[in-house]
């Protein structure tokens, strides 16, 4: 169990492998993943809402099968690219508790799968090497930001992502980086990486903070430590690693 500042997850393990891994609330059903996948058109998915809404994921798949709208491929592939995401974004939480419960099991009508574990590893210790590098570059969240004053500093001929822009429009010396991060919904990893690509592009430059503007985060995790930030992603390396 990983408890992070605003979800909880669970990602379960079954003879060294991964299994089965869900974020929060979010809708992990074999139907959604399907369905997002393009694997179920809009109107079988509704179908399946309609009729096979009480069915369990092992029941529905059958069914699915049995149909043949998918194939026991198409199942097992689609969830085990859904259960890798879940833990890449795991690996984008700097903050958290990590619990690990031997009793816990996957849930009964879910389907597991196996999935070998050496990428999430390299995967992980990826990110824990970003991590560490965009806490070099930016080592406070408490500073703000401000349009760069240098020439040819045009946001109008830069092609920027959606979530850059978001970032973008909360620029003002009045608000600190980690109010903007709390408006735009995004945890420490995301908005020192969005921020990190404005500063190489010198769009933007970090300075104190003339006041505030915006809403502190609800809820953080009281740690300033480095050591103690990156510990999270540390300790769910060497438990996978561990298995």
């Amino acid at each position: 169990i990983v408890e992070g500042p605003s979800e909880t997850a669970q990602v379960s393990f079954r003879d060294g492998k991964l299994a089965y891994a869900q974020i929060g609330q979010e809708d992990s059903r074999l139907a959604t993943i399907l369905h997002k996948a393009n694997k179920l058109t809009a109107g079988q998915f509704k179908t399946i809402q309609q009729r096979a809404g009480n069915f369990s994921d092992k029941e529905l798949g059958l069914l699915l099968i049995n149909a043949g709208y998918v194939t026991q491929a198409d199942i097992l592939d689609n969830l085990q690219q859904y259960f890798t995401e879940v833990v890449r974004r795991l690996f984008t939480w700097v903050e958290g508790l990590f619990h690990f419960d031997i009793e816990t099991l996957p849930p009964a009508e879910r389907i597991n799968v196996r999935l070998d574990l050496e990428n999430l590893i390299i995967e992980g210790s990826r990110a824990l090497r970003e991590w560490e590098q965009l806490q070099d570059e930016i080592p406070s969240l408490d500073m703000a930001l401000k349009f760069a004053d240098r020439p040819g500093a045009n946001l109008r001929k830069v092609s920027l992502s959606v979530e850059e822009w978001r970032v973008v429009s909360y620029v003002n010396p009045r608000n600190t980086i980690h109010q903007i991060a709390s408006a735009t919904k995004m945890n420490d990893l995301e908005i020192r990486r969005i921020i990190y690509g404005l500063l190489q592009a010198g769009l933007v430059e970090i300075i104190r903070p003339v006041g505030a503007s915006l809403p502190p985060p609800v809820h953080v995790f009281p740690t300033e430590d480095k050591d103690e930030q990156k510990s999270l992603v540390n300790r769910l390396i060497n438990r996978i690693r561990s298995l």
